[in-house]
């Protein structure tokens, strides 16, 4: 009995052995802050910032491969999202004092760029500047998972589970949403 026992333990090993397991790279190399002074001004008063002026007064350089098809990236972001208490506003993504990020309504644009604009520069209204108080890599990690949030991010990549005590549906299980659409915010007099 110990022969057979010890050619099968040897049989798996062989086979062991041969599996590869996919190289994965878990921390990203950390990049300098974003500076104040590379923005007009800390707070984007007037109308929505496009993804045209974005890279011409803010953050200029998009990652070379979007943190938005890794998922590393996307959970990283998800951290982060809580860490900076940004569901102390957004709540997890329905809005409260904050705009809801679940929907299709995006008011400063549904774009990566877009949504790390937004997060530097700040908005009227309750949204504070950010700018030199996030690292850029992680900028673009909190701005992938906000996108998956609303389902715009593969489900491969969207974090497959909760973590905190919260009862909403995981990231990976929720429906597509339709296209994002931009809304102009309301001009108060």
């Amino acid at each position: 009995m110990k022969p057979v026992a010890m050619l099968i333990a040897a049989a798996i090993g062989v086979l062991l052995a041969g599996c590869e397991r996919e190289a994965r790279r878990l921390e990203t190399p950390p990049k300098p802050a974003l500076k104040p002074a590379a923005f007009s001004s800390p707070i984007h008063v007037g109308p929505p910032v496009v993804a045209a002026e974005v890279t011409k007064a803010g953050p200029a350089d998009a990652p070379d491969k979007p943190p938005e098809e890794n998922a590393y990236a996307v959970s990283q972001g998800k951290r982060l999202y809580r860490w900076y208490n940004c569901n102390g506003c957004h709540s997890a993504g329905g809005g409260g004092m904050g705009p809801a990020l679940m929907d299709d309504q995006w008011v400063y644009g549904a774009e990566p760029a877009q949504i790390v604009a937004t997060i530097v520069q700040g908005r009227p209204k309750g949204m504070p500047s950010f700018a030199g108080r996030i690292p850029e890599d992680q900028l673009w990690q909190i701005a992938a998972y906000v996108r998956s949030m609303s389902g715009l991010v593969r489900g491969d990549v969207a974090p497959g589970r909760n973590d905190g005590l919260t009862t909403g549906k995981a990231e990976q299980s929720r429906k597509p949403r339709e296209a994002p659409r931009s809304t102009s915010p309301s001009r108060e007099p």
